[in-house]
């Protein structure tokens, strides 16, 4: 329901997300308006957004960049809280947001993550682009842009970065289970890789591999995700595999990943 104070937009981008759009949307309704970003989807996401009154935006963007961009372009609100179809946002978190957004005089503001996999929630250990516990979700209209990559665009700022919002968390139900990990490791890996050989630096062998060996010291030593016994190792080997295998795919079969031309 629509309340006083800046108005606030809940951007959802997605592709064929229909087993999981009904409850990321219902946990959206206390924004002042919905909209859903549907890139080259066939399943039942675009009825699941009208029934649920969402504004809607179909097409097809090679580029999560550019069809993020397209989103928030879309998004009337003075701030945008920006989720993903398998992310859910609880009363609590609202009830803050409200209130940071009522006194922010910032550009955007993280918000607390709480990755699942299945139902077991891992608090540590998540990083080197395979999962954060935080993100810059949270932002006023024009303060984000994001960049033109297929996997992990970087984002270009206008404005400060603001209280982190940690109180309450954002559920998000990144895998069902370890073989859904392990095919997110293939396809993030796939769109790295296209991303590499579309800017004609893939980079060497040897410092892939510093790079998979450091970011498993990073996940599973800094990040602590000893702490959660062999999911922690588990996530540590997908994040540190990663940029060797987006290095691989691209050296290796730059005939399987190589972006066709516009």
């Amino acid at each position: 329901m629509p309340q006083a104070g800046p108005r606030v937009s809940a951007l959802v981008v997605a592709r064929n997300e229909a087993a999981r759009l009904p409850a990321c949307l219902a946990s959206l309704r206390p924004a002042d308006e919905i909209v859903v970003v549907l890139d080259r989807s066939t399943d039942a996401s675009a009825d699941i957004a009208r029934a649920e009154g969402a504004r809607l935006l179909e097409g097809g963007w090679e580029l999560e960049g550019e069809r993020r961009n397209a989103g928030i372009a879309a998004c009337s609100g003075d701030w945008i809280l920006e989720v993903d179809a398998d992310e859910r946002v609880p009363p609590a978190l609202w009830a803050d947001i409200r209130a940071l957004t009522a006194r922010s005089a910032h550009g955007f503001h993280r918000v607390r993550i709480d990755n699942y996999v299945g139902e077991r929630l891992i608090l540590h250990g998540w990083g080197g682009s395979f999962g954060t516990t935080l993100k810059p979700i949270l932002f006023r209209k024009g303060a984000k842009h994001w960049r033109g990559q297929r996997v992990h665009p970087g984002l270009d700022w206008i404005g400060t970065e603001g209280e982190r919002l940690t109180a309450h968390g954002i559920r998000h139900e990144v895998d069902r289970d370890i073989s859904d990990m392990l095919r997110r490791l293939d396809r993030y890996s796939s769109a790295k890789a296209a991303d590499l050989l579309a800017s004609g630096r893939i980079g060497s062998l040897p410092d892939n591999v510093r790079r998979c060996l450091s970011r498993i010291f990073l996940c599973y030593v800094r990040r602590r995700g000893y702490r959660e016994g062999g999911w922690g190792l588990l996530i540590a080997l997908c994040a540190g595999l990663f940029p060797l295998l987006s290095h691989l795919k691209a050296r290796l079969e730059p005939e399987r990943h190589r972006p066709a031309p516009p």
